[in-house]
């Protein structure tokens, strides 16, 4: 079995239908188990306080901000080299989802960021990477919106998405790059000196389990629509054309 079956719309379409439910049923166990946990089950920060439980919604969705703009880069690849349909509305209906990721992390990040800075905003270099990542967010979608024809936005929005990682990359490694800012390095580290305890690791890798879970189910969903919704401006041309 060749994983370009799935570049098929009928092949993909039986094959997510089968698995979304168990999908969206792990994400939906996991989000409860790790955010109950985190934010119940666990002791205040000696420093932070109680503030520091936001950890468990503001990093996960940063993550998957992140991630989920790498997926439509490699989505968008696929489109530009071999020409899939279903790759091209994966992209598209991953951004949504990206889109509303970042803002809870922006959201969070300013809640957390309060009490510990003093302030709600700075523009530290990965809160403001963050940010502009949130503005080609909204640029791509509306780059699909703009446009009639599906493979004319596809072509011009997987060019928009190959620019925005740039920006991408920037908000995972902005810390790295410059050593300033209020914005502190990574909460989870392979490195035990950077690394939160374990106390809070273990709940935190099972939010983050859970956004991850949560992120492919709801694309999926969405591509699945996107896929019908092709197919219907597909028929709607013919009849125009016939």
């Amino acid at each position: 079995m060749s994983f370009w079956e799935y570049a098929n719309p009928v092949k993909f379409m039986t094959t997510s239908q089968k698995v979304l439910p168990w999908i969206g049923g792990l994400a939906a166990l996991c989000l409860a188990t790790g955010l109950i946990w985190g934010f119940f089950f666990t002791p205040e920060d000696y420093r932070q306080g109680s503030t520091v439980k936001i950890f468990y919604l503001h990093v996960p969705a940063a993550m998957m901000a992140i991630n989920a703009w790498a997926m439509m880069l490699v989505t968008s690849l696929v489109w530009i080299i071999r020409r899939h349909h279903v790759s091209a509305l994966a992209a598209k209906a991953a951004a949504p989802v990206g889109v509303t990721f970042t803002l809870i992390a922006l959201v969070t990040g300013a809640i957390w960021g309060q009490p510990m800075w003093g302030t709600w905003w700075a523009w530290d270099p990965r809160l403001t990477s963050f940010l502009i990542l949130f503005l080609f967010y909204l640029g791509y979608m509306a780059l699909w919106a703009a446009i009639e024809n599906p493979d004319t936005a596809a072509d011009l929005t997987s060019v928009l998405c190959l620019v925005g990682s740039v920006f991408a990359i920037l908000s995972r490694y902005a810390v790295n790059f410059w050593n300033q800012g209020l914005h502190q390095g990574a909460s989870l580290s392979m490195d035990k000196q950077e690394n939160v305890a374990d106390v809070f690791w273990y709940p935190a890798l099972v939010a983050i389990a859970g956004f991850v879970l949560l992120f492919v189910a709801l694309v999926l969903l969405r591509t699945q629509t996107e896929i019908r919704r092709r197919r219907l401006h597909a028929l709607e041309m013919r009849e125009r054309m016939g």
